[in-house]
Parts: C-alpha cells; structure tokens; sequence
C-alpha cells in the first residue's frame, strides 16, 4: 500500500511538472465576489404588535431564532418565550415558525413577510415581571378584540377602552380632551357613539391611575372572557358536523354553534395523535366508567391535522411540564414511524424563573394603545385573519353565553374623587382638606380590605363554577359525542 501511494504522489507530481512547461490547462476557482454573497440575503419584513414593520437583511440559511432574537432585541424584551414569529401559507391558514430550524425550508415558495405575535398566554399576566412585556400583551389583545377573535360585550369593550385611554392618555381633563376625543381611537370592531360616551365616563373615574396600573387593570379583565388565548382550528365532529377546535393553556375546547360543547383539560388526556386528516383524543376513564375512550374529529386536510396537534403539543409542553421532552433517539436499522417533532423552547416553568432573575430599572417607552396614531388596516387583518371573523363570534348577550358575565368599573378611591388642584383652593378649603384627610385615608384603606375579600370571595365562587361547568361538559358531550372503540 505505501508503494502505491508513492506511485501516486510521483504521478502527480510529474503531471504538476508537466503542467507547468506548458502551461496551465485547467481554470483556478475564481473567489466569491460580494454580488455572489448578496444574492443570497433576502429582505425579510415584520410586522410588530403595534403596527409598525420591522425589515431586516436576512441570510437565506439563516435560523428563525435569530431572527427573532433580533425583533426582541429591537424590542427591548426579555421576556421573550410568550411570543413567536408566525406566517401565512397558500392555503392561508397561521402558521408558526420553528426557531431552531433555518426560514428557508419552513417557506418554500411564499414570501418572506412574518407577524410578531403572543404564541402563548399567561394564565395570569400579573405575573409579568417587566411592564413592557404586559404593554405587548395588551397590544395582542387589543388586534384579537378589533379583528373579532376576541369577542366582547358592550360593557366589557366600554370597561377595556376606558383603561387604554387612561394609559395613553393620562388623566381625564376637560379642558384639553373636550367632548370628542376619543373620535379618533379604536375600542371595538363595529366602534359607536354611544360606546365612546360610554368609555369617556369610565375613562374619569380611572384618575390617578399610572399607564403600567391601568395595563394592568386591562389584562385583569382580558384573562377573563372566555376566548382569551384560545387557538381555533375548524374541524368537524364524528357525525360531520361542523365545530371549532380550541388549545390553550388548561387543555382543548369543542365550540359548536359559537357555544362551548366540550372541555378536555390536560389531567384528562392520555394521548392525543393524528393519522391523514383525522385527529385522536384518548381520554382517561371517569369516575364510573372502567375502559378509557378515544375521540375523533375530522379536519381539512393531512396538514391541518398536523397543525393542529403540533398546537397541542407546544402548548401542554410549555404550560404543564417543567422541561421540555428530549427529541426521540434515531434507532439504527430500524424505520422510524410518526413525527420527530418535539417543542423545544422554554417552557412556562422555566419562563418564570428566568423572569425573577431579570434586574434592570422600569424602562420609559412610548405607548399607542389606542391604536389612534396606526393605519385602519391592522397587522392581523392586512394578512388575512378576517375569514375567521364569522365562525368564532360567540353570543354577545353575556347573560345567555358562557362569556365574562356584566363588568362594573372599580369604585373610585375617595382620595381619587377630590379633582380639585390644590393650587386652586382656598385657604379655607385647605384648612378643611387637612382636617379631614386622615379620615379619607382610612376610607381608603377599608375600602381596600373589602375589595381584597371580594377577590376571595369571587376566587371561591369561580371554582365552584367550574366545577358545574364541568359536570355539564360532561353530560352534553354524552348527547352529542360518540364513543369510539
């Protein structure tokens, strides 16, 4: 073997001689000049929470999370695992991108325009550690109420816009807003007079309430309705009748005629798979049954079904488990069957404890919550999300539908009701006013106690709510549900 490898290093280098008396034969590789390396760069735009694009120079074999560490960096967020960079297919259905794998061959054939968007909703968002992450929550939420994914009463639009206006705006002052001020923001889809009317008198008993506070109280009020954070996806039941299939953070809900049919939480399913266009759930057996019970549904298409367990799976990952599962070892000689895919992102858990760790100063940012300031064509709507206006509106009547029951505003503090400057007392009023504000502030912090209690009591009142809500769920999918052996 060492001989002939002499023979070949001998061969070659009396070619090389040969070469070289006669002249070169063979072209050199010429380097990559700059136009070969730009070609392949492609103009990437994304639309942000707010309106605004984003548009950056992206190399095609470029990863979608850096990408996206990118937008969060021109952001300023750190609390970044809540949200996700989403596209439009051809078929036109919302798709998310994978972050550890290249754009290039998540798109093939579509453009290379993105939405910016909450991917998962916190069950409670006063838990946010930074105030800029609670102001792109309540930019979501606002697209979901204006593009009617997110459907709300008149008192509830009336209550959600009066805090937005309080955290754009500041105090209600007479003499600079006047009456029509609120002509130019938008609250609801199919926005009214009256409901302006309505915002602009809840909007004066929110004094002294600071932009992060009345986020805040947005968000306390948004977690709420019934269809906050839910993911959509149509499909039709075992008897072909056309339903809507929810994920969020406790599990799948079954929507029929805008109702609530069925709630599968987490804790109840074993398994959920698809096979073609036909998606499973195997669920654990209940109290007086012994064998467990499988469920179908059909969807569009094989993609659909896929979509729609991929949702189901990043969801319960990130909500119920503390870390992510690892991906499934390749066994050699043996075919593999099924999908690979594994969310591999933080998780809820892990999220919260990277949160507490954060340690900067409350940061000074510009907010345009009332959406005044942006176009009428909205990021959502401008890529297509009206088609899913009709089939999720659910009863607007609060009385008869499952939604947040009638939202009163807050009663004011007392300190808060004294709109009168000081600098424009007097002497006697301030006299009067120091007298009596001791009394004013034990008002207040009763008044405090008693809204503390009327949190437990309504906290109690909730869980045994659901507990019926559960029971009912129970007995109506009896009626309308097959079991599938």
């Amino acid at each position: 073997m060492a001989e002939g490898d002499s023979i070949e290093q001998k061969s070659e280098a009396s070619t090389a001689e040969v070469a070289q008396e006669n002249g070169p034969k063979t072209k050199k590789r010429k380097p990559r000049s700059a136009t070969n390396l730009s070609s392949k760069d492609t103009t990437c735009k994304v639309y942000l929470l707010d309106g605004t694009e984003f548009e950056s120079q992206v190399n095609r074999r470029t990863k979608a999370g850096d990408l996206f560490d990118r937008i969060c960096e021109h952001l300023n967020l750190l609390e970044k695992d809540y949200f996700g960079l989403s596209y439009r297919d051809h078929e036109d259905s919302r798709n998310w991108l994978n972050l550890d794998k290249r754009i290039g061959k998540q798109i093939q054939n579509l453009p290379w325009i993105f939405n910016f968007e909450v991917k998962f909703y916190p069950p409670d968002p006063t838990q946010l550690q930074e105030d800029i992450t609670r102001y792109h929550l309540c930019l979501q939420i606002r697209n979901d109420i204006l593009n009617g994914r997110l459907p709300c009463s008149f008192v509830t639009h009336a209550m959600l816009g009066s805090y937005l206006a309080q955290s754009e705006l500041g105090d209600y002052e007479p003499e600079e807003h006047g009456s029509n001020y609120l002509s130019e923001f938008r609250f609801a889809p199919n926005q009214t007079h009256e409901l302006e009317e309505k915002v602009c008198e809840l909007h004066k008993q929110h004094r002294g309430q600071t932009s992060a506070e009345s986020e805040i109280q947005y968000l306390e009020n948004a977690k709420k309705l019934a269809m906050y954070g839910v993911d959509l996806h149509h499909a039709k039941d075992s008897a072909g009748v056309d339903i809507m299939m929810g994920v969020c953070a406790s599990g799948l809900l079954v929507y029929r005629d805008r109702l609530r049919i069925n709630r599968f939480a987490w804790p109840k399913i074993l398994k959920i798979s698809y096979k073609r266009n036909n998606f499973y759930i195997k669920i654990r057996p209940g109290e007086f049954e012994q064998y467990e019970s499988t469920i179908g549904f059909k969807l569009a298409n094989h993609k659909a079904a896929k979509r729609l367990w991929k949702t189901c799976v990043e969801h319960h990952t990130f909500f119920r488990l503390m870390s992510p599962e690892p991906p499934p070892k390749q066994k050699l000689f043996l075919p593999r069957f099924g999908s690979k895919f594994r969310y591999s992102g933080k998780t809820f858990y892990q999220t919260r404890i990277d949160s507490e760790r954060i340690d900067r100063p409350p940061l000074n940012f510009q907010r345009t919550l009332s959406n005044r300031r942006l176009t009428t064509r909205s990021m959502d709507g401008a890529l297509g999300y009206e088609r899913y206006r009709t089939p999720i509106e659910l009863r607007p009547d609060e009385s008869k539908s499952r939604t947040i029951s009638g939202i009163t505003a807050p009663l004011p503090s007392l300190l808060s009701l004294i709109s009168v400057r000081q600098e424009f007392m007097t002497p006697t009023a301030r006299v009067e006013m120091r007298r009596y504000a001791p009394g004013l502030a034990f008002h207040q912090q009763l008044q405090q106690r008693l809204r503390v209690l009327a949190a437990k009591l309504h906290h109690s009142f909730q869980t045994v709510k659901n507990l019926n809500e559960d029971i009912a769920d129970q007995l109506v999918a009896s009626l309308y549900y097959r079991r599938w052996k």
